[in-house]
């Protein structure tokens, strides 16, 4: 049986700008299947807001503790939201 459909919005601080990280986010996400985007905010915390399976939903956020290899993640929060499916793909915006 298929997982439900979930959405989150997840803000991860620590060194996380100028890692790769929205580009790891960015593969990642589409190799889960996943729906939404990755964005640098401006107060140094990276925002990624993931709509898809809720297992592969949660693998993506599992990814979002660690990151890249030069990426330092000191906090994840993470907001669940319900499911608009107003994505097409997964985007890093700039």
């Amino acid at each position: 049986m298929p997982s439900s459909v979930v959405r989150a919005r997840i803000l991860i601080s620590g060194i996380v700008q100028g890692v790769g990280f929205r580009y790891s986010a960015y593969m990642i996400a589409r190799r889960l299947g996943l729906r939404g985007y990755v964005r640098n905010l401006p107060d140094g915390r990276v925002e990624a807001v993931a709509e898809g399976p809720e297992d592969k939903v949660r693998e993506f956020i599992n990814w979002c503790h660690r990151g890249p290899p030069a990426a330092v993640v000191e906090d994840v929060k993470v907001e669940w939201e319900t499911p608009r499916g107003d994505f097409k793909d997964f985007d890093i915006i700039i």
